[in-house]
């Protein structure tokens, strides 16, 4: 059975999307009309400049399934929920940078917004089949930075966050096997690791997305900034891939209940990127800079839970996911921030 198959059970059923404005929440949506879904698009419009979202996202206010909200509304979730037959809640303060630094916002966002969710989703547990809840690789800690193949994050370790984003994301886990497990309600856990690919913006003051970061520098002619020296690691999953196995999670029968780690088992290291990126702009340079507060050194993940469950394996690599991008920006450059162009015209 083919991909588009096991989608099947999604044409004609609603489905929630939090956090419907970013990269991973617009492409879950794009999906979703594809297969013939009914998407609730639901969150902010301060997260970046607002043509981004109509001109780089495909996603704008007006679309009849748009709805511009935040997850603290209490009576907006109950009325999203109350129509659903799914929910796929990845709306948080995703940027670990902003995190640290504004500990509640995160707080606000991560906790008191999952919580919220997870209120409506127990209240209409009856008509709902499942949520799945968007987690991040960085409640497995800092890592070890190594490419060893043999070196990897396992579901069943024991987790270390090293960071408040990931403390969220790791309350965010418990609270809903709590909330809805021991009701005997149906949910799923993802856990992504290092998400990439366009539509990818990248956002003042922070250090992730690093694909995106490296390649927009490079294509303005600024020099790319090796954080800790680029000897970090990452397992990084094209948005695509992502995508396709949150929806895989949120129907097929074996997932419910699970955590899986959503990753390609392959592990890259920073100045690996930098060394794609660099293939299409050879002259751009490359400055060390120290690493930041919570940045880990990460690791890979072992993929053989997910595709057991799942039956299912990504089908971007990360040289040609890069390729994809760089191509991408090439003929999207309006989606180089305003701040950028201004640092590189300084």
């Amino acid at each position: 059975m083919n991909t588009r198959d096991r989608f099947a059970d999604l044409s004609g059923a609603t489905v929630t999307v939090t956090g419907g404005f970013g990269l991973v929440g617009s492409r879950i949506v794009h999906k979703l009309r594809t297969l013939g879904a009914k998407p609730l698009t639901v969150g902010r419009l301060d997260a970046y400049g607002s043509s981004v979202y109509s001109t780089v996202f495909g996603i704008s206010p007006g679309d009849a399934d748009v709805v511009a909200g935040d997850v603290t509304d209490a009576a907006l979730m109950n009325d999203l929920v109350s129509r659903s037959d799914y929910v796929i809640h990845a709306a948080a303060l995703a940027d670990v940078a902003e995190c640290t630094r504004n500990p509640a916002a995160a707080l606000e966002a991560n906790i008191r917004g999952t919580q919220t969710v997870l209120d409506a989703t127990a209240r209409h547990s009856g008509t709902l089949r499942r949520l799945v809840f968007v987690s991040s690789a960085s409640v497995y800690g800092v890592g070890t930075g190594t490419t060893d193949a043999g070196v990897r994050f396992s579901e069943e370790d024991v987790l270390t966050p090293g960071s408040v984003y990931a403390n969220t994301k790791l309350w965010g886990e418990h609270q809903t096997a709590l909330t809805l497990g021991g009701a005997g309600d149906s949910y799923a856990i993802v856990r992504y690791f290092s998400v990439y690919g366009q539509p990818q913006v990248v956002k003042e003051n922070s250090h992730s997305w690093v694909v995106a970061w490296f390649a927009m520098r490079a294509a303005l002619g600024l020099p790319l900034h090796l954080n800790g020296g680029g000897h970090q690691v990452r397992d990084f999953v094209h948005v695509d891939d992502i995508a396709d196995a949150t929806l895989l999670a949120t129907v097929t029968e074996h997932a419910d209940g699970t955590t899986l780690n959503v990753g390609t088992g392959r592990a890259t290291s920073i100045r690996q990127v930098a060394d794609l990126v660099r293939r299409q702009h050879p002259d751009a340079r490359i400055i060390e800079t120290p690493r930041p507060q919570g940045d880990p050194l990460g690791a890979c993940a072992d993929i053989t839970r997910m595709r057991q469950i799942l039956d299912w394996a990504p089908q971007v690599n990360i040289e040609d996911g890069v390729s994809r991008y760089l191509q991408w920006l090439q003929q999207t450059p309006q989606a180089i921030p305003a701040w950028l162009y201004a640092e590189a015209a300084a």
